[in-house]
């Protein structure tokens, strides 16, 4: 027995039954994009696979009550009419990264080019770098705030220069990203001294899960500027695990659904977001669904906080 046998929510064809959308004719502002991954390491392939899938299921007790009171925003989801649209998931090919790329980039830019705001759910940490590629040329200088327990400044991993722990160094390169705001790393991962070094002399703000825990996210909304273009980049192991199982490395530690949830609340209420991406949620680390729940539950949010922007 699930909540939406009784509130009689349908199967999850879309995240919280939104109208299917066509990526060169959106008639929305808001567009969510799914892939099951991009740039894969060759010894873990596409291991987010169905990511997309598992979180829009996640959210089948909401489709039903979508006009109801959400108590994460005070309101309905979307304060007036639907604003929000599901294009579904690309046809990324484990097999063809750089093809992936170019379609990640393609749909992202499709979006942009409708004045929309894409908000992407995945599928590994390598799909930020085409969708922060499309911004290109676009007189747009971007913030980025990553919500991440790593650091993802690796320039290769494998032989690899495009993959997940690759994300924010391939970022760094890019002419529009003017600012990046790390938050909740914690634990060991693929990052060494060296990486923290370049980061930090490029100009990256450290905002560690411990420093969440002890002060707050007072500092690291503090670095978002007034009225900026924000990209936010959230890997689902940001999350405790308590929450958050579906990662491929719990880490103990990690920020509360609260704590996530306001810091994007707290960007939306002085910057813009100019796009959001849920990454690396695996469907077979999920232990009963929950963190299917969680990431529905806060992904919805998201979408109530842009459409309040839009």
């Amino acid at each position: 027995m699930k909540l939406s046998d009784m509130l009689g929510a349908g199967a999850a064809e879309t995240f919280l039954e939104l109208p299917k959308g066509d990526l060169a004719k959106l008639g929305a502002k808001i567009a969510l994009i799914g892939a099951d991954g991009c740039t894969p390491y060759a010894s873990v392939g596409f291991y987010c696979a169905g990511g997309p899938a598992a979180i829009r299921n996640g959210a089948t007790d909401y489709g039903a009550i979508l006009s109801h009171m959400n108590f994460d925003l005070g309101g309905p989801v979307f304060p007036n009419d639907v604003v929000a649209v599901d294009c579904g998931d690309l046809p990324v090919d484990p097999g063809d990264a750089a093809g992936n790329r170019a379609l990640l980039k393609g749909a992202v830019s499709q979006v942009l080019d409708q004045g929309a705001v894409p908000v992407l759910i995945g599928g590994d940490d390598s799909l930020p770098i085409p969708m922060l590629q499309a911004f290109e040329g676009r007189g747009r200088k971007l913030t980025i705030l990553q919500i991440d327990a790593h650091i993802d400044w690796r320039n290769e991993v494998q032989g690899e220069n495009w993959g997940l722990s690759s994300t924010m160094r391939r970022a760094s390169e890019m002419g529009h990203v003017e600012r990046i705001i790390q938050v909740g790393q914690r634990g060991m991962g693929s990052a060494r001294a060296s990486e923290v070094e370049d980061a930090v002399k490029w100009g990256v703000e450290f905002v560690s899960g411990r420093e969440v825990a002890r002060d707050g996210i007072g500092r690291a909304l503090s670095l978002v500027p007034e009225g900026a273009d924000v990209v936010i980049c959230l890997d689902c192991d940001a999350l405790d695990p308590a929450v958050m199982p579906a990662v491929i490395g719990r880490t103990a530690g990690g920020l509360s659904y609260n704590q996530v949830l306001d810091l994007v609340a707290g960007v939306q209420g002085k910057a813009r977001i100019a796009a959001f991406d849920m990454v690396e949620f695996v469907p077979s680390q999920d232990i009963g669904g929950q963190g299917a729940l969680t990431a529905a539950q806060l992904l919805t949010a998201v979408l109530g906080l842009i459409a309040r922007q839009v």
